[in-house]
């Protein structure tokens, strides 16, 4: 069977139509529409149409509210505050986004808190979506309970994704995007589909042993990446974004889902940094100033972060996204179906 190429705008409708069918209200169709479509275009397969039917089985589960109206909050501090009222998150990242940006730009810095939201998408969006307005950015949240811990023999730790973005003024910007365990989930579930074996050093199985069965891995935990180093990261996270901001941490949000196959509830937190307002009476432009450490990199053969996905992004544009026939199969089904289809 052939794979099909689709121009952009054409995912976006099959898409939205699936999340429409599902019951989410518009806004909340097309804000997850927009974030799994950037994920395909940008050739993330595992945030990409995989997830659909992960958001259709959290929504027939009743573990999300698919019509919520997040709410803001806003006082003279540097805080902003989005309760995304049992919602995803991404509708309530919308929401706050320009309040945050007009809040960096008063202050310098200012911070995003998104409490009460399902979570299943990866943080670079919105990153792209700050350094669009010459900010710099960082994004983390907890998920639910499925690390090790360096040293521990089962899962206490999420895979904590964590994010940072830095604008540059002739391109795109500077980014990474990374899960604290050594692969993001999804990649374990695509190794798993894909009938093939897990690199070591992944995961352990649930007797604490290591393994490169992705049933096993799934079944037991995965592990931080760089032992002790992606260990404290990853709790760093836990604080900043569970317990700092009054939200769950990842054991409580897996006691709270009560399962590993559903999109898991918990907060966000976002902040946005202006370089200018931060490098105000020095010497220099700090953007100016991070091109020259950009290009120093460049020109000794490294690679910046993202690179690989930004190419992905401009083949997108000019040819369109081509999924593969098991790929269009599901995504037929799901908008046939709906809910019934998970």
């Amino acid at each position: 069977m052939t794979d099909t190429m689709l121009a952009i705008g054409d995912l976006e409708r099959i898409v939205e139509a699936i999340m429409r069918k599902a019951g989410l209200s518009p806004l909340h169709a097309g804000a997850l529409t927009r974030v799994i479509v950037a994920g395909e275009r940008d050739a993330c397969k595992s945030h990409g149409v995989y997830r659909v039917e992960g958001c259709l089985r959290t929504i027939k589960a009743g573990k999300v509210v698919p019509d919520a109206e997040p709410t803001l909050a806003r006082d003279e501090s540097a805080i902003v505050r989005v309760d995304a009222k049992g919602g995803f998150a991404n509708a309530a990242f919308e929401l706050g986004a320009p309040v945050l940006v007009e809040k960096a730009r008063q202050l310098g810095l200012a911070a995003l808190v998104i409490n009460n939201c399902t979570h299943f998408s990866a943080l670079w969006p919105e990153i792209e979506a700050l350094t669009a307005h010459d900010l710099a950015a960082m994004a983390m949240c907890p998920s639910y309970a499925s690390v090790a811990p360096a040293g521990g023999s089962g899962p206490l730790l999420g895979t904590n994704p964590f994010a940072f973005g830095w604008p540059r003024p002739d391109g795109d910007p500077y980014v990474f995007d990374f899960a604290t365990s050594v692969a993001a989930r999804g990649e374990i579930e695509l190794y798993r589909r894909a009938g093939k074996p897990l690199p070591e050093g992944w995961a352990i199985d649930r007797n604490g042993a290591p393994t490169t069965d992705p049933e096993a891995a799934l079944d037991g935990a995965m592990l931080p990446f760089g032992a002790h180093k992606g260990s404290a990261i990853s709790t760093m996270i836990e604080l900043l974004a569970g317990v700092m901001i009054g939200d769950l941490t990842s054991p409580e949000a897996l006691d709270a889902l009560g399962t590993t196959t559903l999109a898991p509830a918990h907060g966000e937190l976002i902040l946005a940094f202006d370089p200018a307002r931060f490098a105000e009476g020095r010497a220099g432009d700090p953007i100016v100033r991070a091109e020259t450490l950009f290009e120093a990199m460049l020109g000794q053969g490294a690679r910046l972060p993202s690179q690989r996905r930004f190419a992905a992004r401009a083949k997108a544009r000019s040819e369109g996204i081509r999924l593969g026939a098991d790929e269009m199969a599901m995504l037929e089904h799901l908008r046939e179906k709906g809910l019934d289809a998970v």
